[in-house]
């Protein structure tokens, strides 16, 4: 069978940084597998693209841009907040506050944003929300371990259920 729209794809990667001898980033291994519903816009476009076609047992190994991947580096996403902002109980928080953390912030929206923190000022905090992966150019190995029908629940949520599912 192979991967297309509402199949679930069981697989294992190894994405790098630049090319195939890169930096790993992130492994996923077959003792816990990615497991995915496929075609419901949860996955980079180009990741699906490449994926898109394969069966069960078959190897892949494909580059990701930056603008296919979690695009490019933007300065606005590089912001100075005001130190009170930080503030517990009147006094600046330096134990959560520090350089090279990620804090989880939130938007105008209230949506999370991770942010690393670059450097901390007189008065301002220097923090970067681009996406850790921004600006990168990345290479994704692995291999399609199974592909089979998502049942008709799974379509309707949108996601996989079962042992390496998302469960409720």
């Amino acid at each position: 069978m192979k991967i297309s729209n509402d199949k679930v794809v069981t697989l294992t990667y190894t994405l790098r940084s630049n090319d195939e001898n890169g930096e790993i980033i992130q492994q996923v291994n077959s003792d816990r597998p990615f497991v995915h519903l496929f075609g419901n816009g949860t996955l980079l476009p180009a990741f699906e693209k490449n994926l898109s076609g394969l069966e069960a047992g078959e190897k892949f190994g494909f580059p990701l841009t930056p603008d296919e991947g979690y695009g490019v580096t933007s300065e606005e996403a590089i912001i100075d907040l005001e130190k009170s902002i930080f503030e517990v109980d009147g006094k600046f928080d330096d134990d959560l506050v520090t350089l090279g953390a990620v804090l989880t912030m939130q938007d105008q929206h209230g949506n999370p944003l991770e942010g690393l923190v670059l450097e901390i000022g007189e008065d301002t905090v220097k923090m970067d929300f681009n996406h850790p992966l921004a600006g990168k150019h990345l290479h994704f190995s692995g291999e399609v371990l199974d592909v089979r029908e998502a049942s008709a629940e799974e379509t309707e949520h949108g996601h996989v259920h079962g042992p390496h599912g998302h469960h409720h």
